[in-house]
């Protein structure tokens, strides 16, 4: 078992938190002993973090900060990036997996946060508050009930019936609508929610919709003028998921039109690197559009607990190699045993590695205690556990094992 203390000590890690990371990340760090951390508030451009990510360790960021293959080949000791938001889109995974680097995020810590603004947004749209709103604050008196409803009795289409989009699912039932969803998989509804086969069936049956889908090819302007067309008069757009699964040109087109009531974005194809950058989008200026600034998730809570669960898998992977909840390293765990050295192994994905290790280690009498393999497409991933007083040696000799990408010493 480890006395507490890493090989490589822990006040020495270098930590770079970008994007007004949760101070609940910080302190959950600082008490673990990595205390060498820089904070920058905003986002970074490619060539700035370029510039920073010399001596780097571990890595932290939100949506903004785009780690490309170039940043990732300029990071000469990046162990770990954590991305603190759902999604990690804005890393270049492929380049992170061939140079061993972990990349962890929070797929699930606000879920919550989004699923009640939709359910907010949905009343907001359908009662049309944004234009009274803004004719209260115009000094206009707009005091009419035509075309404002209640959500009782009316259908929720949900698109993506993930985290989020079932979470919305069982908010939208507690306040008496009916609730339709469409997914690729096949899942187990909520309370009486009903699966459709066919996204067409769902589009022509809601009179709200809402998108929580990845950004992938099948996703890519999901939501154009030819499936507007097929929703309901009168009915409205809610896209809290990703920028480029909305045709944004064909929802103002039908909002003009009538053709849709309203809609709610929170994405964008294009969205400004920091607060205050200029913004433009086809939407502005039109009536029941409620456009907020990527903000789903952006509550305290939220930010807080994503700040727990991304540096967990931060610590749990620096101090044991625990690399579980991983896009980029092959899922391992292994539990620590006293009188051990613990070294992890990340090599290229070619025949005979694993047989390499163990032959070698052998030959000098190294004894493995506990070991751990698995592989993707790129890479394997090994965990060893070794007596502690040959744990140098065998370093040594795991560095030079043929296709060794990275090899570290944990404790």
């Amino acid at each position: 078992m480890p006395s507490g203390q890493t090989s490589y000590p822990r006040n020495k890690i270098k930590v770079l938190l970008l994007e007004n990371i949760s101070d609940a990340a910080v302190r959950e760090l600082e008490s673990a002993g990595y205390t060498n951390i820089e904070r920058v508030s905003g986002a970074l451009s490619e060539d700035e973090l370029i510039k920073k990510i010399c001596g780097v360790h571990l890595l932290g960021i939100r949506s903004k900060t785009r780690v490309t293959k170039r940043v990732i080949e300029a990071a000469d000791k990046l162990l770990a990036i954590g991305a603190f938001c759902i999604g990690v889109n804005q890393v270049d995974l492929k380049a992170a997996t061939e140079k061993g680097v972990a990349v962890f995020n929070a797929p699930y810590s606000n879920t919550r946060s989004v699923a009640e603004l939709i359910i907010g947004l949905s009343v907001m749209l359908i009662r049309k508050i944004a234009d009274k709103n803004a004719a209260a604050h115009r000094g206009e008196w707009m005091k009419d009930a035509s075309g404002s409803f209640e959500l009782r009795g009316k259908t929720l289409g949900i698109v993506g019936y993930g985290n989020i989009g079932s979470q919305v699912s069982g908010l939208a039932e507690a306040m008496g609508m009916q609730v339709l969803y469409y997914d690729v998989a096949t899942k187990l509804p909520l309370g009486n929610a009903k699966q459709v086969a066919d996204l067409k069936d769902l589009l022509k049956r809601s009179n709200i919709v809402t998108l929580h889908v990845p950004s992938d090819v099948s996703t890519r302007d999901l939501i154009n003028w030819e499936r507007i067309k097929l929703m309901r008069r009168g009915s409205v757009l809610i896209n809290h998921s990703r920028g480029d699964v909305v045709d944004l040109k064909a929802v103002g087109k039908a909002v003009k039109s009538g053709k849709l009531a309203g809609a709610a974005i929170d994405v964008f194809p294009e969205e400004p690197e920091k607060n205050g950058d200029p913004f433009a989008c086809e939407l502005q200026g039109l009536p029941n559009v409620i456009l907020t600034p990527h903000i789903g998730g952006s509550t305290e809570e939220a930010q807080a607990n994503i700040g727990l669960d991304v540096t967990a898998k931060l610590i749990r992977y620096l101090d044991f190699g625990t690399s579980e909840g991983s896009h980029t390293v092959p899922p391992v765990s292994l539990p620590p045993q006293a009188g051990t050295h613990r070294i992890l192994h990340i090599h290229r994905n070619i025949p005979g590695v694993l047989g390499d290790i163990n032959s070698r280690l052998s030959k000098r009498g190294i004894n493995i205690t506990g070991q751990y393999l698995k592989t993707n497409d790129e890479i394997g991933y090994v965990i060893l556990d070794v007596e502690s007083k040959l744990s140098q040696e065998a370093f040594e000799i795991l560095k030079n094992v043929k296709g060794t990408v990275r090899a570290r010493m944990v404790y």
